[in-house]
């Protein structure tokens, strides 16, 4: 190569060095200041194993907005499977449904509409009229399908949540957090998959008219195919985005955001890194995304650090939605040893600790034995049983404990930001 070739070549080089600089520069600027908003959580997690891959004040109680649309359609999918409900029904609009504030479809009440269409209003065009009326016809009031959504979420292990309303307007007793949303988003996917493609639709047409899906990254970036949006004033913009790749689906969620671009470019940011943190994996690089991202870690990034409400950054690589592959977390640099459970006669108590409940039997037997594994010391010496379903779930419990094992056992379990209930 000639001097001048070289020469052309070498300023080629640092032009490209410097464009990928100034674009990497202007991405972490960009994701820095949304990070810093007082009202943002974030995380990312591998749908198919449950590992997250990064998160930001994951556990810090959040207004989820209409995201919480993305149980009240769970709850009629569970009622459309157990046959409770019909697609091709038709549902009564309620004075009380008709009167929700927009977004909405705005029919009248009085009027009737076929459960598809407002399942579709519902996921596409975030009607939280249609919401209300789902609500309405699957648990007699909102108030009781509310309670329905908050008892149901804390059976998935959604330890923040509590459910006010069917569709996400302004309550102050409306909490989620990034990380129950996770686990929501992936509960659907995995309970109702042939349902899941009502929230990768980017419009459907009702009456004439053509409603387009608020989710701008639907047909937008490669491999997005849902999940929801959400914003109120309290809330900022929120997203549940969910991505597949090379056999690989990966779920990001964004509370809090400033913008509606804001907050796309930052769920399009994590996606993109997290799948690259994937591939980088699978060539043997330990990575996280918070690395990818320039971002200061906590020291033991594969360990699960003690959480405090509000904080967390990075806090905990695994979360547990009925996972048949779930390890007690390794910390990096650590030597690992092997602990026996502590002796002591089998207990005759009458209390139990619920932790969990599964659409299958094999999930729930699989849960308790991997809790149990994890939590030797609590619960190692207990019976183990998996109630006959009730409502399509079958409940993960250990029998014979006394009441304060009990409330032992289910601190122990809270403390890991793991579903617990005490039954006597």
């Amino acid at each position: 190569m000639t001097w001048p070739a070289r020469r052309h070549f070498a300023f080629a080089a640092h032009l490209a060095t410097l464009a990928v600089t100034i674009a990497l520069g202007a991405s972490t600027a960009w994701a820095g200041s949304l990070t810093t908003e007082s009202k943002y959580a974030a995380i990312v997690v591998d749908a198919n194993s449950g590992e997250v891959l990064y998160a930001k004040k994951a556990d810090s109680p959040r207004y989820p907005a209409s995201i919480t649309k993305i149980m009240t359609l769970y709850l009629a999918f569970e009622a459309i499977s157990q046959g409770r409900l019909h697609l091709n029904e038709y549902i009564p609009v309620s004075r009380h449904a008709a009167g929700q504030a927009p977004t909405k479809l705005g029919l009248r009440a009085g009027q009737s509409i076929q459960v598809d269409d407002a399942i579709r209003a519902t996921a596409v065009k975030s009607a939280n009229d249609m919401a209300v009326a789902l609500a309405e016809r699957i648990g007699g009031s909102e108030p009781r399908f509310a309670a329905l959504m908050t008892l149901r979420a804390q059976e998935l292990g959604m330890t923040q949540t509590h459910f006010a309303n069917a569709s996400g307007l302004p309550d102050r007793q409306q909490l989620s957090s990034a990380r129950d949303i996770a686990i929501l988003s992936r509960a659907v996917m995995r309970d109702y998959p042939q349902y899941y493609a009502y929230f990768g639709q980017k419009q459907f047409v009702f009456n004439g008219q053509s409603l387009k899906n608020h989710n701008g990254l639907l047909g937008k970036m490669p491999g997005v195919d849902g999940l929801k949006t959400g914003f109120t004033a309290a809330s900022g913009f929120n997203l549940a985005a969910s991505a597949v790749r090379d056999n690989r689906r990966l779920i990001a969620v964004v509370l809090g955001g400033n913008s509606t671009a804001a907050r796309d470019n930052h769920v399009e940011d994590l996606l993109d890194t997290g799948f690259d943190v994937l591939r980088r994996r699978k060539n043997g690089e330990r990575i996280t995304i918070a690395q990818n991202l320039f971002e200061e870690e906590p020291t033991g990034v594969l360990s699960r650090p003690p959480v405090e409400q509000g904080s967390g950054d990075q806090d905990g690589l695994k979360i547990l939605v009925s996972n048949q592959d779930e390890q007690p977390p390794v910390q990096v640099g650590a030597t690992r040893t092997a602990s026996k459970p502590k002796t002591a006669a089998k207990a005759t108590g009458n209390w139990s600790v619920q932790v969990g409940a599964f659409r299958s039997r094999k999930q729930a037997q699989t849960h308790l034995k991997a809790v149990s594994k994890k939590f030797r010391s609590q619960l190692a010496v207990y019976e183990t049983s998996v109630d006959a379903a009730v409502n399509g779930y079958f409940r993960a419990r250990f029998e014979g404990l006394s009441a304060a094992a009990a409330q032992q056992a289910c601190a122990a379990l809270a403390a890991r930001r793991m579903s617990c209930m005490v039954l006597k």
